[in-house]
């Protein structure tokens, strides 16, 4: 199946950019992993496992409860520079979830390096990027939580393939 083929989650394509950025909102999206990759040119990669919510679904009622699109992605930043952050369980049990994702403008002059965020709920990580990939790796699924089962996921994955 194709994403085109995948109207019924609203997901119209398998593979997003910072292009799209407008377009896409992380908003407790599901992080299973994070790595820090140097590239045989010497430029660092981010790359994050995460469950990306394609769309949020009213209750009918007599339901009450949203249920969601989710879809096992995989999140590429390049060229990244000056990365910093933090986690912050705090008593919460140890799941990272995206508040947000912001790109901001530099205010050093530096246009090609935009700098980003992203806020989550129990962590945070600021750095410099040129841009990103987003590859969703499955089609998207019906669930009523934020975050697939491990088992639905295929477990952690850095994997760049999005779904055909």
């Amino acid at each position: 199946m194709s994403a085109d083929d995948h109207q019924e989650s609203g997901l119209s394509k398998s593979v997003w950019s910072d292009a799209d950025f407008e377009d896409m909102w992380w908003h407790y999206a599901t992080v299973h992993g994070l790595h820090v990759q140097r590239t045989e040119a010497d430029s660092p990669r981010l790359l994050l496992d995460l469950d990306y919510i394609v769309q949020w679904v009213q209750p009918l009622p007599p339901e009450k409860h949203f249920t969601f699109w989710v879809s096992p992605a995989t999140l590429v930043f390049e060229d990244v520079q000056d990365l910093e952050g933090g986690l912050g369980f705090r008593g919460r049990s140890p799941e990272l979830e995206i508040d947000a994702l912001h790109r901001l403008t530099p205010d050093d002059g530096r246009q090609d390096l935009p700098h980003w965020h992203v806020e989550g709920h129990a962590f945070d990580l600021r750095f410099r990027a040129s841009g990103f990939r987003q590859y969703f790796r499955h089609a998207p699924r019906l669930t009523s939580r934020y975050a697939l089962p491990a088992a639905d996921r295929g477990g952690c994955s850095f994997d760049e393939a999005a779904f055909a």
